[in-house]
């Protein structure tokens, strides 16, 4: 019998973005500092960094906005900044809303449609897609300033892509939006990401972006220091260890803080609530119930889960983990 003959493994597509070695300076500060970056059909990937990182000029590199200093960026092929055309296959939503308030949201993606050179016969057909693809045909003829927020971003969102660009920068896509409207700005995301769109996102929301993202890239004082898919970065940094939360009823003095703080706890954004990380995981939270409430500190409630992107976030800002 002859055997049959093996298929050939896939082909990665080729990226639709690259950066290479990008460096840049502001009065001589660098800002950019060897950055490589690259991106492909059909992957969301998030940029993550705090401010002052170098994301928002990275941005500007990617767009042809600013050249850098130094280092390669092509954007199918050629250089957005010494290639107009090229920027033709790119769509950008700033962190602001950039929609013409009194205009319905069908008549700002045409103006958009129509500033991005659509042919004017495609000019339907291209609005219609853009709204649906967005999941904003029920709002076309509502003008801008009635939008509730979540409706504001997904407008924006169309009238970047009417053109169909092949990569798709999003800027803090879901700040001042509640949880259903950023659920169905993800939804609109992921629908362009099976498309085959690149979609590139700045986001502090870091529980969007492990859920979103097929790669993240920390950026850390202009230098991209760890970068890859959430779950296998987080798996490789924390291995079997648990975060352990702790909930108090109200907030505690010095002397609790100090007693909180010798259990290996450390304050959060919320000032009841404090956590650790622990390799013993629903056990140890037992014991540290157990000792809380014997020091006259119950906890409210105290919960276990696995560490998330925003305890990756914080070991690469605090520089306890670099590439």
């Amino acid at each position: 019998m002859t055997a049959e003959p093996l298929s050939p493994e896939p082909i990665a597509a080729l990226p639709i973005v690259t950066v290479s070695g990008a460096v840049h300076a502001y009065g001589g500060q660098p800002v950019l500092r060897g950055v490589d970056l690259a991106l492909r059909p059909g992957e969301i990937y998030a940029l993550l960094g705090p401010n002052g990182a170098g994301k928002t000029t990275l941005i500007r590199v990617l767009c042809g906005r600013i050249r850098p200093d130094g280092g390669a960026v092509l954007l199918n092929g050629r250089d957005p900044a010494r290639v107009p055309a090229a920027r033709a296959g790119l769509g950008l939503v700033p962190q602001e809303i950039a929609l013409y308030p009194n205009l319905t949201v069908a008549e700002n993606v045409e103006t958009f449609a129509v500033l991005a050179d659509v042919p004017r016969a495609g000019l339907p057909s291209a609005v219609a897609r853009a709204l649906a693809l967005t999941r904003t045909t029920d709002r076309a003829h509502v003008p801008v300033k009635h939008l509730s927020g979540g409706y504001r971003r997904r407008a924006n969102i169309a009238a970047a892509i009417v053109h169909e660009p092949s990569l798709l920068i999003l800027d803090e896509p879901t700040v001042g939006v509640d949880l259903d409207a950023r659920e169905a700005v993800d939804a609109v995301i992921r629908g362009l990401r099976d498309l085959g769109v690149a979609v590139l996102m700045t986001t502090h929301d870091l529980d969007q972006a492990g859920a979103l993202a097929d790669r993240v890239g920390f950026l850390r004082e202009g230098e991209l220091v760890l970068e890859g898919r959430p779950r296998a970065l987080i798996a490789e940094a924390f291995g079997e260890r648990m975060e352990i939360q702790v909930h108090l009823a109200e907030e505690v003095d010095a002397a609790g803080q100090d007693r909180l703080a010798a259990e290996g706890l450390e304050p959060t954004g919320r000032a009841t609530v404090w956590t650790r990380l622990d390799a013993d995981g629903y056990a140890a939270a037992g014991r540290l119930d157990q000792r809380l409430r014997e020091a006259g500190l119950a906890p409210r409630e105290i919960r276990v889960r696995e560490p998330s992107l925003a305890h990756l976030f914080t070991l690469v800002a605090d520089r306890k983990l670099a590439a």
